[in-house]
């Protein structure tokens, strides 16, 4: 894969009206299906959710998700819901406009993934925080699919929305006993494509030894 993919595959939430054939989203599948997992044991499973009826029920219940997301990250510079320092919500919650939940209908492409926790180690379960460490077996194969839809022309995002209100959609998608919902992917032709990221530098994040020691300049 070129070196070029990795820098300009960015989040594309808005799609042109061209169709995305199902041979293709097998093709970005069989793709993705070659990520890392622990122990090889490839815990993904995906719904290619087609019918409007169930993307309107999805984006219904991701609305007040989003909303609240909004609101929260008005306030302050540290991420909405996160495990540390959240706040409680604000108490007006207005809604919020969404091109891909306003529209979910009309998205090529819509995949829910979800992962097997029983083929999942959790070694951080254990410890005083919010656990970890098992994204590790289920996200590398959900940015693959990015990649390969990249690689593919097309663009997409994910999200992590549905997993709040995991309760309320997993009988909408039949989550199977056992599953977790760990994000729903939009796919499609973007109606812009990116040519450049912007990342911090190498030398911001990455230390000698210690998280505490000196810049890593290479």
């Amino acid at each position: 894969m070129p070196v070029d993919v990795l820098r300009t595959t960015g989040a594309s939430r808005q799609f042109t009206s061209d169709s995305v054939p199902d041979a293709v989203v097998r093709e970005i599948l069989d793709d993705a299906r070659f990520a890392p997992s622990g122990g090889n044991r490839q815990p993904w499973r995906v719904a290619v959710v087609q019918d409007p009826a169930i993307r309107r029920r999805l984006a219904d219940l991701m609305q007040p998700v989003w909303d609240e997301y909004v609101a929260r990250g008005g306030r302050s510079g540290a991420a909405p819901f996160n495990s540390v320092e959240d706040a409680p919500p604000p108490g007006d919650v207005s809604h919020a406009a969404n091109p891909l939940l306003d529209g979910i209908e009309s998205v090529p492409v819509v995949l829910v993934v979800a992962a097997d926790l029983r083929r999942i180690a959790l070694m951080d379960g254990a410890l005083d925080r919010p656990a970890l460490t098992g994204g590790a077996s289920i996200y590398p194969f959900c940015w693959s699919i990015l990649l390969a839809a990249s690689q593919r022309g097309l663009g997409g995002v994910m999200t992590t929305f549905l997993s709040r209100v995991e309760p309320e959609a997993a009988t909408v998608v039949g989550l199977p006993e056992h599953h977790a919902l760990a994000a729903t992917v939009f796919l499609g032709v973007p109606e812009r494509h990116l040519t450049r990221l912007r990342r911090e530098p190498v030398a911001s994040f990455t230390t000698v030894d210690r998280f505490d020691g000196a810049a890593f300049d290479g």
